[in-house]
């Protein structure tokens, strides 16, 4: 699956289970809610605050995909094709940052 493809699924979704897309703000809180809730898991599982155990069974995967799901429901209501920003993205990147990341003495082990 690409992206583009994706955006498709997640509209086709909306349109069946969700009734209708959220407005873009509150899409935007869902979004920083969902990515609080990858930070959790990060800082805890893999930083220095202990896990507590009621997220010992959470699944970063899902909370990933959670984040992934709203991004692609932002750009479809803002009628941003992903898959063709992403691959701009790259590429702008790729220019800007290949040099510098390999000359960059705090990324050699």
């Amino acid at each position: 699956m690409n992206i583009k493809n994706a955006q498709i699924i997640v509209d086709n979704w909306i349109k069946e289970h969700g009734v209708r897309y959220f407005d873009e703000l509150t899409n935007m809180a869902v979004l920083t809610e969902e990515v609080g809730e990858v930070a959790r898991i990060i800082s805890r599982r893999y930083g220095e605050q202990s896990e507590k155990e009621t997220d010992k069974n959470k699944d970063l995967g899902d909370e990933l995909a959670d984040v992934l799901f709203v991004v692609l429901c932002l750009a479809n209501q803002t009628d941003i094709d992903l898959q063709s920003a992403f691959e701009k993205n790259l590429i702008k990147k790729t220019k800007r940052d290949h040099d510098r990341h390999h000359t960059n003495k705090k990324l050699r082990q």
